[in-house]
């Protein structure tokens, strides 16, 4: 391709070579001077469209579609739209700007179309936000919507990409909608990732990974977006700051988060809470499968737990340490940090 296009720059500016010869050359006057002139222009139309066209075709496409990958999709198709409108304007006033006597008629079109075009993406890119929701009212989009009948976005915070179980979540198909992620929760996973400590460092790379899957395994939309515009104020502050000027939900399990944004009539969706409502429920006489892993508090007590962490304590389960046994269930307790189950091994029930 590289060759191809360099072939076709040199025969396209040989051409433009000889055609700057017959122009340039007083032919009647120089005797002699046509044919060197002619072929000078050539070569040199040709060494310059042979070194020249590669970089200005295929090196500049390719600069270009990689731009073009690096920009937000939302982005990309506000810029668009924006040119599209302001080439638009610009062709209705073209004709009466031609009209202009002089210079003026020739260059008031070309200038008007630029600054049209130029500002038609400015508009459409910084106020896309606003044109699209106000285009959402009028017209009717499918796809996921929230109680208001918009589609729905879900803004996601640092805890919760660091936890991980958003992608199992998201891979389900409970949640509906776009998930949205922050330019800033990115900056923060990398600082958190580049942290001199080590376990703020691993749980950096950790959410860096489980964003990594979000994007390559998720069944619903993701989307990754500037922000706020603010760069300096503090994340927790910047997430409800974009969720109520996108009229979005927040997933978090972060407590402190839930509580503000809940105050100013933001709709969180806890993590943490979602997985205290899917444990599964146990009453007194059930049995179940556990593996004793470690000794209790009590004399002769061994604990072990479910998949979900509840934590079960089996009396006279410290002789059956690294085993798989049986456990009557015999009382179920909630307390302030979570749910413990008591039990005992059906062997000696």
């Amino acid at each position: 391709m590289d060759l191809l296009f360099r072939i076709l720059g040199a025969a396209v500016f040989g051409v433009s070579g000889w055609a700057l010869a017959s122009y340039v050359a007083d032919f009647d006057s120089v005797p002699g001077l046509q044919f060197p002139l002619t072929i000078s222009l050539i070569g040199l139309g040709a060494l310059i469209g042979f070194l020249g066209a590669a970089p200005l075709t295929v090196r500049f496409f390719q600069w270009l579609m990689h731009q073009a990958r690096r920009v937000p999709a939302h982005d990309l198709v506000s810029g668009l739209l924006g040119l599209f409108m302001g080439l638009l304007v610009s062709v209705l006033l073209a004709v009466p700007l031609s009209l202009l006597p002089g210079l003026l008629g020739k260059l008031a079109p070309f200038v008007v179309t630029v600054v049209l075009g130029i500002l038609g993406i400015a508009v459409m890119v910084t106020r896309q936000a606003d044109l699209f929701e106000a285009f959402r009212s009028l017209v009717h989009v499918p796809g996921s919507k929230d109680g208001r009948g918009h589609v729905a976005h879900i803004v996601v915070d640092t805890s919760t990409i660091i936890d991980g179980r958003i992608a199992d979540i998201s891979h389900t198909g409970f949640l509906q909608g776009t998930l949205v992620i922050p330019r800033f929760v990115l900056n923060e996973l990398q600082r958190i990732a580049d942290s001199a400590d080590s376990l703020r460092r691993n749980r950096g790379r950790r959410g860096l990974e489980v964003l990594n899957k979000l994007q390559k395994d998720s069944i619903i939309p993701i989307e990754i977006t500037e922000g706020d515009g603010d760069d300096h104020g503090e994340v927790d502050g910047r997430l409800v700051k974009l969720a109520k000027k996108m009229r979005a939900l927040i997933i978090t399990n972060d407590y402190n988060l839930n509580r503000v944004a809940e105050i100013q009539g933001i709709t969180v969706l806890n993590i943490n809470e979602l997985a205290k409502a899917l444990r599964s429920v146990v009453m007194p006489g059930e049995e179940m499968s556990i593996r004793i892993i470690q000794e209790g508090k009590e004399q002769g007590q061994g604990i072990g737990y479910l998949d979900d962490g509840t934590m079960v304590v089996v009396e006279g389960g410290k002789r059956y340490i690294n085993s798989q046994v049986d456990v009557v269930v015999t009382r179920v307790l909630q307390t302030v940090a979570g749910r413990m189950i008591f039990g005992q091994p059906r062997s000696s029930n």
